[in-house]
């Protein structure tokens, strides 16, 4: 682990796991920023973030660089049928995220 990097939350803390993703996802929209979007457990990705598929793939590359095989977001995604990708929300990866850390911890 690099110096510049945080311990990952083992306990999966959703509310630490919620500002990581966060904060990822200000990283994927770049330049597009939130223009002001209020970001909850509640916030989809498709309807309220506008992010398209390519953005969900750089999404799970941040997921892997910071949780490496601890949580694989493309399994997830591909367990899901296309409409709850499109309605999926924050809290839905933020719950999936953490109880993979927990799961993690536990081994």
């Amino acid at each position: 682990m690099s110096s510049g990097q945080t311990a990952i939350p083992v306990q999966g803390d959703e509310a630490v796991v919620f500002e990581e993703i966060v904060g990822m996802i200000q990283s994927v929209l770049g330049e597009y920023g939130l223009d002001g979007i209020e970001i909850t457990m509640d916030t989809q990705f498709h309807d309220d973030l506008d992010l398209e598929s390519i953005d969900l793939v750089t999404l799970g590359g941040h997921l892997e660089a910071r949780y490496g095989d601890q949580v694989n977001f493309a399994e997830y995604l591909a367990d899901l049928g296309l409409e709850e990708i499109i309605s999926l929300t924050i809290g839905q990866l933020v719950v999936h995220v953490a109880a993979c850390l927990r799961e993690a911890g536990e081994h």
